[in-house]
């Protein structure tokens, strides 16, 4: 790649980590008001993009899917282990933990 294609590869490169961060911002507000207004469309729509663009972001910063996949399961069974409230209270790490595991 020749230096001008590097420098516009680089500046894309930025570009599109910036626009993500916004993109997460943004659908955390569309949550907030999913929330706010109890529309359940909005919600899932806002959790869906919000799982899009952070794996998109990973990517972007340089890990993979599977890295991401795997921080995930090591902070679900970190979590377990320490007992979190969301464990003790619902079973939700482990129940979640068992779902990617099965993917």
């Amino acid at each position: 790649m020749s230096r001008p294609e590097r420098s516009v590869h680089i500046a894309k490169s930025v570009k599109v980590i910036e626009w993500l961060k916004t993109e997460l911002l943004d659908q955390v507000a569309n949550l907030f008001k999913g929330l706010h207004y109890a529309n359940q469309s909005l919600i899932s729509d806002s959790l869906a993009s919000l799982v899009v663009a952070t794996y998109v972001l990973a990517r972007r910063v340089g890990f993979s899917y599977r890295e991401v996949d795997q921080a995930v399961t090591r902070k679900l069974r970190e979590h377990t282990r320490e007992r979190h409230q969301l464990e003790d209270w619902y079973g939700d790490l482990s129940q979640l933990e068992e779902y990617i595991g099965k993917r």
